[in-house]
């Protein structure tokens, strides 16, 4: 069965160059770059604030939408860097929205 695209590829207009680090560093304590991505997404601006552990604000400043996985190699997307609108932003956090088939329908991308 064929699922439809949550995301389709021509609501996708928004340029858009992320890096995606892994989990862990290299022997220097730099981020190991895992994955660099320069294209096209839907950019969704929002701001609201998170308490994390620590009782600090995080206010997250956006969503980055892709249609389908945009990076099949990776299981889990952790963190990186992403530059839209000539802003590096932090990418908070990672999801990959799958079908009940277990393929990726679309990957979001929140960015600080």
């Amino acid at each position: 069965m064929r699922y439809p695209n949550l995301v389709p590829k021509s609501v996708c207009c928004t340029p858009i160059k992320f890096k995606l680090y892994a989990e862990e560093l290299d022997e220097n304590g730099e981020p190991i770059v895992v994955f660099e991505y320069d294209g096209k997404c839907n950019y969704q601006d929002s701001a609201k604030r998170v308490y994390t552990d620590d009782k600090h604000y995080i206010e997250l400043t956006g969503k980055a939408l892709f249609c389908g996985d945009i990076c099949p190699g990776l299981p889990a997307i952790s963190g990186g860097e992403a530059e839209i609108f000539g802003e590096c932003r932090q990418i908070f956090r990672g999801t990959k929205a799958r079908n009940p088939d277990g393929s990726v329908n679309y990957t979001c991308l929140e960015l600080m």
